[in-house]
């Protein structure tokens, strides 16, 4: 874990394609302050990557990336999904852990760093779907909350299980239809932010990838929070496109349309997190 995080050999230099090159000669590596608007002079996310064009989850993913205040020394950790088919194409520590044991799998590693470099920053960030966090690791994101683990839980929900037909997930919403849960949801969507609360987390916040500079605050002050005090939780609406039957370029209007309804902006902070909220700001550095 250093600013070489990701260098290509010298001797491979001249075969490899130039997006790959551009993970590593336009990283914005060592920055506290970088954030979205570098977007258009840096690279996170290889172009050609692997998720459906327009899905607003390769959006969420690049927002996130550009927003974490110490990539280089930031492990991801991921659970099966679609957002699972992105990593092989970023330049940052990931590790693919089983589907849904992945808050379980960022405890260890969050531990072992702790105790392996005491005097360094070192953060890990959970990305999953809400299959993956509402449903099958329900458990394993709960107890991590419950033992105050240090890190930081973002879920991308776009209210079904995409990337296996089409099923209802515990976050569906009541009444939805989708092919294979054709009768339509019979309970209403699992409120996660509020269990995330109830169970002990210090920051969260609900919200659509429609405003990536809002991404941007929530992702820091999670991270920020979670560096000093426990566990903090993002749920973002990342919905998918194709299964609600909406065309690829429909994402951002989607996510709009829902800023005003069920996604609209909602944070949470205990005192311990508002004080070191308050000293980031202080600091520039939010």
């Amino acid at each position: 874990m250093s600013f070489k995080i990701y260098q290509i050999n010298e001797e491979f230099l001249d075969v490899m394609p130039q997006e790959i090159k551009d993970l590593q000669f336009k990283a914005t590596w060592g920055n506290p302050k970088r954030g979205v608007m570098d977007l258009p002079y840096a690279k996170e996310l290889i172009e050609e990557h692997s998720l459906c064009a327009g899905c607003p989850e390769s959006a969420a993913l690049r927002y996130i990336l550009a927003s974490l205040p110490n990539p280089e020394d930031t492990i991801i950790v991921n659970s099966t999904g679609c957002t699972s088919l992105v990593f092989p194409h970023i330049a940052l520590h990931t590790v693919h852990s089983l589907f849904g044991n992945q808050n379980a799998v960022a405890s260890g590693i969050k531990r072992v760093l702790e105790w392996r470099f005491p005097d360094k920053v070192k953060d890990v960030v959970v990305l999953a779907g809400d299959g993956a966090t509402v449903d099958i690791g329900l458990d394993c994101t709960l107890q991590s909350f419950f033992r105050q683990e240090k890190i930081t839980t973002i879920c991308f929900d776009n209210e079904v299980y995409a990337n296996t037909g089409g099923q209802e997930s515990g976050t569906t919403v009541r009444g939805h239809v989708f092919k294979m849960a054709p009768k339509g949801k019979q309970w209403d969507k699992v409120p996660m932010w509020q269990l995330a609360i109830d169970s002990g987390c210090h920051y969260v916040a609900r919200l659509t990838v429609s405003s990536p500079k809002k991404v941007e605050q929530v992702v820091k002050k999670a991270i920020y929070v979670a560096r000093e005090v426990g566990p903090t939780y993002i749920h973002l609406y990342t919905p998918c496109i194709l299964e609600i039957g909406l065309n690829s370029d429909d994402g951002l209007e989607e996510m709009r349309a829902r800023d005003k309804e069920r996604f609209s902006f909602f944070e949470y902070m205990t005192p311990q997190a508002e004080e070191v909220i308050n000293r980031k700001k202080e600091e520039g550095l939010l």
